[in-house]
């Protein structure tokens, strides 16, 4: 299953981690969409910055 990220709200102000984490995943523009594979690893990275993302799982 894939995953399916937007990035909904700005990284500006954000802590360092939480930066990080969103450039880990490919995301540095705002409504920037990246497609991932769904395994432990992202799934924490998401639950990170789940409040600056919206997710869709993907058949």
């Amino acid at each position: 299953m894939k995953l399916e990220i937007t990035l909904k709200r700005s990284l500006i102000g954000r802590n360092p981690n939480q930066v990080k984490t969103a450039h880990a995943l490919g995301l540095k523009k705002l409504n920037q969409t990246v497609v991932k594979e769904s395994n432990d690893a992202i799934i924490g990275m998401v639950n990170t910055i789940a409040h600056l993302v919206t997710v869709k799982e993907i058949a």
